[in-house]
C-alpha cells in the first residue's frame, strides 16, 4: 500500500466492497470498509481507485435518495430487494437520462473556475447552473450547442495556459471533506423564515446561519426537523438522516414524496435531496454522510440558491468518529470521544454561510444540526462543542414535550445571537416594534418563570394582583403562541404577517391589562373579558380570516381596557 493516501477510496475483496483508509503506517494501510466485511479471507485483493471519497455533481441531484456514500436507494431496492446486497453499486447521477442545455458562454470566451457554462431546467422551479470545476480556467475552444445531452456528453472544450485541452461534462466529482472554494463570505441580513412562531419571533435563524436542535428522547428533534424541512423558506433541502432509527427514516422517505410544497404547489421531493443512514448501517458511512449532505448544499449555493441543511442527528456521527477512533486505537478524549471531536464539529459548521460565489452568484448554507445529548444531559461533549460553534440553541424540554407542548423548545434555556441581524427585516415586514415586543414578551417568560417558585411555596391567592395579571398573559402567550400543532393544517406553519400580529396583539393586551390592574381592576376580571378568550384562540384560526379580523380584536382590546395606553 505505499502511495497510499489517507482518505482514498478502495474497493476490498472479490465482492469490491466499498472502503475507506483511515489509518496509514509504512506500507501498511487501515481500511474501514463501508459495508458488512463478514467472509472476507485474507489473499483477497484490494484496488486503490487514487480518489478520496467523492459525491457527483449534476443536473438529477433533486428528488433523490441516497445512502451516506450517494448511493441511490430506489435504484439498489430495484436491484437488490428490500435489504441491499454487499458490494451492489449504482451512478449516483442517471446515466441515460437527457437534460435540456443552453449554452452561456461562445468559442473564444475566457472563464475563470467556478463560471457558469450553460443552465438546465432541472424542474419547473429550479434552474441548474453547469459550472466550471474550480481549478479549471482558459479560453473556450469549442461549445455545444442548445439541445438535449446526459451528463457524461461533453458539452464544453476548454484550453488552459498550458496548451491542455479539457472536456467538461454536466457531471463533476468533488472530495467530500474539502470545502468548495467561495470568492467571499458575506455577513447574514435576512432571516429563515421557518413558520414555527417560537423559532421566527422569538429566536431567529438567518439563511447562511447555524443552529443546534439538542433534546433528549422523546422532545421532538425529529419533528421539530422536519417542519423546518417542510417549511422553511429556503429554495433547497438537503436532509441528512444520520444514524437515526430505521422506522424514522422510513417515516421521512414514505412522508417526504407525499409532501406538496406549499409556495409551487407541486410535490416537495422537486426542491429536496434525502439522504439516509440508519444507525444499522456502517459507522464509516455515517460517518461520511454529513460530508455528503455539505457537498451537495453547497453545490446549489454556488448557483446562488438559499440552501437548508438537516443533519439529524450531529451525535450519531460524533459517536460513529468514536467508534472508528477506538478501532485506531487513539488516545480517547471526554467521554471517550476522540480528541478532535470539536475540531470536526467546528469544520462542519464553518462551512455553512452566505457567501459570493466563484460564479458572481450569492447563495447560502444554513445548517441546523440536531444533538442528541444521552438523558438530556446538555453538559455532555457533543453539545458543549456545539454550543461553542453554533449562534443559535433551540433547546428541546422533554418536562414541555410530555406536558403535550409542542414545539418543545424551552425559553429559558435558548437563544439566538442573530436577533439582531434579523431585527432590521422584521421591522421592514411587519413593524418597528418587533424587537421591543420580544424582549417584553421574553422578559414576561422569565417572570412567570420566578413567580412560579414562589406560587409553589405560598399559592397563587397571596399574589399582587400585577404579578396574577403577568400568570395570566404568560398563559396566553404559551398556548395560543408557543404551541402550534405540526398535524394542524392550519396552524402547521404561520406566515410572518400573522406571527408579527399575533404578538402585536399580546403585546397590547399585556400593556393595557397593566395599566388598567394599577387603576383597580382585578386580573380576574382581566382573565374575564371576551377578547381573553379570543387571543387563547388565535394560531388555528385560518391566515385570512385572521387578517380580516386583526383590527377588530386591536380594538375590542383598547375598548376592554378603556383605551389604556398605546
Amino acid at each position: 500500500m505505499r502511495g497510499a493516501q489517507m482518505y482514498e477510496v478502495v474497493y476490498v475483496g472479490d465482492d469490491e466492497l466499498i472502503g475507506e483508509i483511515i489509518g496509514l503506517e509504512e506500507d501498511l494501510a487501515t481500511v474501514q470498509v463501508y459495508e458488512d466485511t463478514g467472509g472476507i479471507t485474507p489473499g483477497e485483493p484490494v484496488q486503490r481507485t487514487g480518489m478520496s471519497l467523492s459525491v457527483e455533481l449534476g443536473p438529477g441531484l433533486l428528488g433523490m435518495i441516497y445512502d451516506g456514500i450517494q448511493r441511490p436507494l430506489t435504484e439498489l431496492g430495484s436491484i437488490s430487494g428490500d435489504f441491499i446486497i454487499r458490494g451492489v453499486s449504482s451512478p449516483a447521477l442517471p446515466r441515460e437520462r437527457r437534460y435540456r442545455f443552453t449554452p452561456d458562454v461562445t468559442e473564444g470566451d475566457e472563464l475563470k473556475g467556478g463560471a457558469v457554462i450553460g443552465t438546465v431546467p432541472e424542474t419547473n422551479q429550479i434552474i441548474h447552473s453547469i459550472l466550471l470545476p474550480p481549478h479549471l480556467s482558459g479560453k473556450v475552444t469549442k461549445v455545444a450547442g442548445e439541445g438535449e445531452y446526459t451528463v457524461l456528453d461533453q458539452i464544453l472544450w476548454l484550453a488552459d495556459r498550458d496548451g491542455n485541452e479539457h472536456e467538461i461534462t454536466m457531471l463533476q466529482r468533488w472530495p467530500v471533506r474539502v470545502p468548495r472554494p467561495i470568492r467571499e463570505k458575506l455577513p447574514p441580513v435576512r432571516p429563515l423564515i421557518t413558520g414555527q412562531r417560537v423559532i421566527d419571533s422569538f429566536f431567529p435563524m438567518v439563511q447562511g446561519g447555524t443552529a443546534a436542535v439538542p433534546g433528549p428522547f422523546g422532545a421532538g428533534k425529529t419533528v421539530v426537523q422536519h417542519q423546518l424541512a417542510k417549511w422553511s423558506d429556503a429554495d433547497i433541502i438537503v436532509y441528512v438522516g444520520c444514524g437515526e432509527r430505521g422506522n424514522e427514516m422510513a417515516d421521512v422517505l414514505r412522508q417526504f414524496p407525499a409532501l406538496i410544497d406549499p409556495k409551487t404547489k407541486e410535490p416537495l421531493m422537486k426542491r429536496t435531496v434525502l439522504i439516509g443512514n440508519t444507525s444499522n448501517m456502517p459507522v464509516a458511512a455515517r460517518e461520511a454522510s454529513v460530508y455528503t449532505g455539505i457537498t451537495i448544499a453547497e453545490y446549489y449555493r454556488d448557483m446562488g440558491y438559499s440552501v437548508a441543511l438537516m443533519a439529524d442527528s450531529t451525535s450519531r456521527w460524533a459517536e460513529a468518529m468514536r467508534e472508528i477512533s477506538g478501532r485506531l486505537e487513539e488516545m480517547p478524549g471526554e467521554h471517550g470521544y476522540p480528541a478532535y471531536l470539536g475540531s470536526r464539529l467546528a469544520d462542519f459548521y464553518e462551512r455553512a454561510g452566505r457567501v459570493t460565489a466563484l460564479s458572481g452568484e450569492e447563495g447560502s448554507v444554513s445548517v441546523i444540526g440536531a444533538v442528541s445529548p444521552p438523558g438530556g444531559d446538555f453538559s455532555e461533549p457533543v453539545t458543549q462543542n456545539t454550543l461553542r460553534i453554533v449562534r443559535v440553541f433551540w433547546a428541546l424540554d422533554a418536562d414541555l414535550a410530555h406536558q403535550r407542548h409542542f414545539p418543545a423548545v424551552n425559553w429559558l434555556l435558548s437563544y439566538s445571537l442573530y436577533a439582531d441581524l434579523a431585527e432590521p427585516w422584521w421591522e421592514k415586514h411587519g413593524g418597528t416594534d418587533w424587537g421591543r415586543m420580544r424582549g417584553d414578551l421574553l422578559r414576561l417568560l422569565q417572570k412567570e418563570s420566578e413567580l412560579e417558585e414562589i406560587v409553589q411555596l405560598v399559592g397563587p391567592d397571596l399574589l399582587p394582583e400585577q404579578d396574577k395579571f403577568t400568570l395570566h398573559v404568560a398563559t396566553i402567550l404559551r398556548e395560543s403562541f408557543l404551541i402550534q400543532s405540526a398535524f394542524d393544517e392550519v396552524d402547521t406553519f404561520c406566515p410572518p404577517e400573522k406571527q408579527y400580529r399575533m404578538m402585536r396583539l399580546i403585546h397590547r393586551y399585556l400593556l393595557h391589562g397593566r395599566d388598567a390592574v394599577e387603576e383597580g381592576m382585578t386580573a380576574e376580571e382581566a382573565a374575564g373579558l371576551p377578547v381573553a378568550g379570543r387571543l387563547a384562540r388565535m394560531g388555528p384560526m385560518p391566515h385570512d380570516d385572521f387578517a380580516e379580523q386583526y383590527e377588530t380584536v386591536l380594538h375590542e382590546i383598547d375598548d376592554a381596557f378603556k383605551g389604556g395606553r398605546r
